[in-house]
């Protein structure tokens, strides 16, 4: 997948399908969770993850085409944008054995302190971490105008 440093292939299960045999349009959030999930851990291995504080603020997903049962499905992961107190992954879904694509999307996760409970600046431990795996700049606050990315 072009422009995804990080992929990873998923089993589609018999829970994940509909009534009519398709792989239900929910199913898909929980393929991109265990991809962004996996990307984490990639990124700051298991104390890391521990560390980590963030709350989905906006989840969105785009559906192409259908997808049945028996099948995997392969999601690529990306950092697109870091902001100040929160980061946008977007996510790129295929069947693994035709190469078509079925869904993107993204999520805004904002950085969290569930102690405290309220939103916090993304850590610069995590930023670098980011910019390190994903062989780029993406900038201090940036985002685009009018999103949850702050």
């Amino acid at each position: 997948m072009e422009g995804y440093g990080f992929t990873m292939t998923i089993p589609v299960r018999l829970v994940d399908l509909d009534a009519f045999g398709h792989v239900n349009h929910a199913a898909y959030f929980s393929y991109f969770e265990e991809a962004r999930s996996a990307y984490y851990f990639r990124l700051m291995g298991r104390s890391g993850i521990e560390s980590l504080g963030f709350v989905v603020a906006e989840a969105c997903c785009r559906y192409r085409s259908p997808m049945e049962y028996p099948a995997q499905v392969r999601v690529g992961v990306r950092v697109s944008e870091i902001g100040s107190k929160s980061f946008r992954m977007e996510y790129e879904a295929y069947d693994a054995g035709s190469g078509r694509r079925v869904a993107d999307g993204h999520t805004v996760l904002v950085a969290y302190d569930y102690a405290h409970r309220h939103s916090i600046p993304v850590p610069d431990e995590v930023r670098r971490a980011v910019e390190s795996f994903e062989a780029r700049s993406l900038g201090r606050g940036g985002g685009r105008a009018g999103e949850a990315v702050r």
